[in-house]
C-alpha cells in the first residue's frame, strides 16, 4: 500500500472516530500523525513543523482577550447594542453577524481575520437570544465567504491574477460576476437555512418576551447597573477601557494588517494589568480543547500533503476526456481539499486546471464561478481556523453538538456543492 493511500484511509477512520461518544478528534489526528509518520519513516522533526504554530497565535491571542472584554461586562454592552440594530426581532439577529461578516471581507480583511472579530459577537447573540448555534455559526461563515470574491477582497484579486497569467480571457466584469455569483449563494443559502430553523427563531422568540436574555459569562445587565451605582467610575472605566482594547485589535487588523494574535495577547496583558483582572479567570476562558483539536488535524494534514494524499485523491477522481465532466471533477477536487485545507489554496491549485477546459469550449466565467463556490460552501466546517474560532467562541456545553452540526453539513456539502454549482454556473 502506497504512502498517500494509509493517510487517506486513517483521515477516513478519524472522520468516524469523531462520531464515537468521548473520542476527542484533535487527540485522535496527533496519534494518527505519529503512527502514520512512524509507518511511512516521516521524522517526528518534520511533524512538529507541520503544526501550525500561526493559528495557536491566532486563537488564543484573540480569545485570551475576549475573555478580558466579558469579564468586565463589555459583551453585554455590545450584544444590546447590536440587538437594536433589528429593533427586538430576535428571528432577524441571524442577519447581523452576515452583513457585517460580508461587509468586512469585501473590504480586504482575510477570512481568518474577520472570523477573529464576529465570532465571539456572533455566537454571544446566539447564547443571549437562544438562537440554535449551528444557525449563527452558518451565519457568520457564509456571511464571510459572501464577501471574499468583491473587486478589492484578496480572494477577488486573487484569482483576477491568476486568471490574467494563465492567459484565461475573460470579460472586464467578471470580478463584479464573481463578487454577485458568491453574495447571491450565499444570500439563498443562509435564507433556505433560515426558513429551516423558522420554528426554533420562533420559540425563541417566545421565550425571550417571556423570561428574556440568558444570563451570560460575567456581570449581568442588572449587576452591571447595580456596580454602576456604586462604584460608577471603576465599572465604566475597565468596560470602556476593554471597548478601546477590542477596537485596537479591530483597527490592527483591518488598517494596519498586523498580526491579530500577537495583537490580542499585548492587549490582553496591557488590560489584565491595568485593570488588575486574575490571570488565572482569563485563561481558563480559553478555548483549549479547540486549539487541540485543529492543532491535530491541520497536523495531520500537513502530514498527508507531504505524502501525496491530496494528488492521489486528484487522480482518483479523474475522468476522460470530456470538457464539462472534467469541469465536474475539478469542482469536486475543490470542494475535498478545500474541506481539508486553505481555500485560497485550493483555488491557487485548482484555477490551473481549467485552460484545457476552456480552450475546449467551456465558458471560462462559468468554470471559475463554479470551482470557486466548490471551494467556499465547504468552508461551513469545524475544520480549519474558521472552525476552531466558532468553536472557541461557543459555550462549552454545546461544542460538541455545534461539531458534530458543522462536520455533517460540511461533508453533505463536498457531496452536493459540486454539482449545483457546476449545473448553475458551469454548464453557461
Amino acid at each position: 500500500m502506497q504512502a498517500a493511500d494509509l493517510a487517506i484511509i486513517v483521515l477516513i477512520g478519524l472522520f468516524l472516530c469523531a462520531l464515537m461518544p468521548r473520542a476527542h478528534l484533535g487527540l485522535a489526528a496527533f496519534a494518527a500523525a505519529f503512527l502514520v509518520g512512524t509507518i511511512t519513516d516521516v521524522p517526528t522533526k518534520e511533524l512538529v513543523s507541520f503544526f501550525p504554530s500561526g493559528f495557536f497565535i491566532l486563537i488564543v491571542g484573540v480569545m485570551m482577550l475576549f475573555a478580558v472584554v466579558q469579564a468586565t461586562g463589555a459583551m453585554q454592552w455590545i450584544l444590546s447594542s447590536v440587538l437594536e440594530l433589528v429593533r427586538g426581532r430576535i428571528a432577524l439577529i441571524p442577519l447581523v453577524p452576515f452583513v457585517l461578516g460580508a461587509l468586512i471581507t469585501a473590504m480586504g480583511t482575510l477570512p481568518a481575520a474577520a472570523i477573529a472579530i464576529m465570532a465571539p459577537i456572533g455566537m454571544g447573540l446566539s447564547r443571549q437570544y437562544r438562537i440554535p448555534p449551528f444557525l449563527m455559526a452558518f451565519a457568520i461563515l457564509n456571511g464571510i465567504g459572501s464577501g471574499l470574491f468583491s473587486p478589492v477582497a484578496v480572494f477577488g484579486l486573487t484569482t483576477s491574477e491568476l486568471l490574467t497569467k494563465l492567459n484565461i480571457t475573460v470579460p472586464a466584469n467578471t470580478s463584479v460576476l464573481m463578487m454577485l455569483g458568491s453574495l447571491g449563494v450565499g444570500v439563498a443559502t443562509t435564507t433556505v437555512m433560515m426558513l429551516i430553523y423558522r420554528k426554533r427563531l420562533r420559540i425563541a422568540a417566545a421565550e425571550y418576551a417571556t423570561l428574556g436574555p440568558v444570563g451570560a459569562a460575567g456581570p449581568t445587565v442588572a449587576g452591571l447597573q447595580k456596580i454602576d451605582e456604586e462604584q460608577p467610575y471603576a465599572s465604566r472605566r475597565a468596560r470602556t477601557a476593554a471597548l478601546v482594547g477590542l477596537l485596537v485589535l479591530v483597527v490592527a487588523g483591518l488598517v494596519f494588517d498586523l498580526d491579530l494574535g500577537f495583537t490580542g495577547f499585548t492587549i490582553a496583558f496591557v488590560l489584565i494589568i491595568a485593570l488588575r483582572l486574575d490571570p488565572p479567570q482569563i485563561f481558563a476562558q480559553v478555548p483549549w480543547g479547540v486549539v487541540i483539536l485543529i492543532g491535530g488535524l491541520m497536523t495531520y494534514l500537513g502530514l498527508m500533503e507531504k505524502l501525496g494524499a491530496f494528488k492521489r485523491l486528484s487522480q482518483l477522481l479523474s475522468v476522460g476526456e470530456s470538457p464539462v465532466l472534467g469541469l465536474l471533477v475539478i469542482c469536486y477536487i475543490a470542494a475535498i481539499t478545500s474541506f481539508l485545507a486553505n481555500s485560497i489554496a485550493v483555488i491557487v491549485s485548482s484555477l490551473p486546471l481549467l485552460p484545457p477546459l476552456v480552450a475546449a469550449g467551456i465558458n471560462p466565467v462559468g468554470a471559475v464561478l463554479a470551482v470557486v463556490m466548490s471551494a467556499i460552501l465547504v468552508d461551513v466546517n469545524p475544520l480549519g481556523v474558521s472552525g476552531g474560532l466558532i468553536l472557541g467562541s461557543t459555550e462549552p456545553a454545546d461544542r460538541q453538538k455545534l461539531f458534530r452540526g458543522l462536520l455533517a453539513y460540511g461533508l453533505a456539502a463536498v457531496i452536493v456543492a459540486p454539482p449545483l454549482v457546476w449545473a448553475l454556473f458551469g454548464l453557461w
